[in-house]
């Protein structure tokens, strides 16, 4: 099992940018596929994006692509979401999670470990 923690949320003005981080720690970083979802008040957990173990191959949604970028760094046991142009629509909370599928795992079920979550707003 790996613990998750995420950091970098807070409150920014519609066009602006946060980074996101997520610091794992337990069983090697490098063997997960690392996701970040996000959960806005009423509605379900969505994927944003996910990157491979090596962080070679990563996967954005439609919304966020062109404007968000995952990053990861195994040294460092960390995994990055840079998010530019932010929108009020991005508002949620920010979910890390880690997955011991391949890169195909996309999906919530597919990712056994989460972090605790951190709040992002975008006011307009």
């Amino acid at each position: 099992q790996v613990q998750l923690v995420e950091s970098g949320g807070g409150l920014v003005q519609a066009g602006g940018s946060l980074r996101l981080s997520c610091a794992a720690s337990g069983r090697t970083f490098s063997t997960y596929t690392m996701g970040w979802f996000r959960q806005a008040p009423g509605k379900e957990r969505e994927v944003v994006s996910s990157i491979s173990r090596s962080g070679g191959t990563t996967y954005y949604a439609l919304s966020v692509k062109g404007r968000f970028t995952i990053s990861r760094d195994n040294a460092k046991n960390t995994v990055y979401l840079q998010m530019n142009s932010l929108k009020p629509e991005d508002t949620a909370v920010y979910y890390c999670a880690a997955s011991v599928l391949g890169f195909a795992a996309m999906t919530v079920r597919d990712f056994g470990s989460w972090g605790q979550g951190t709040q992002v707003t975008v006011s307009s």
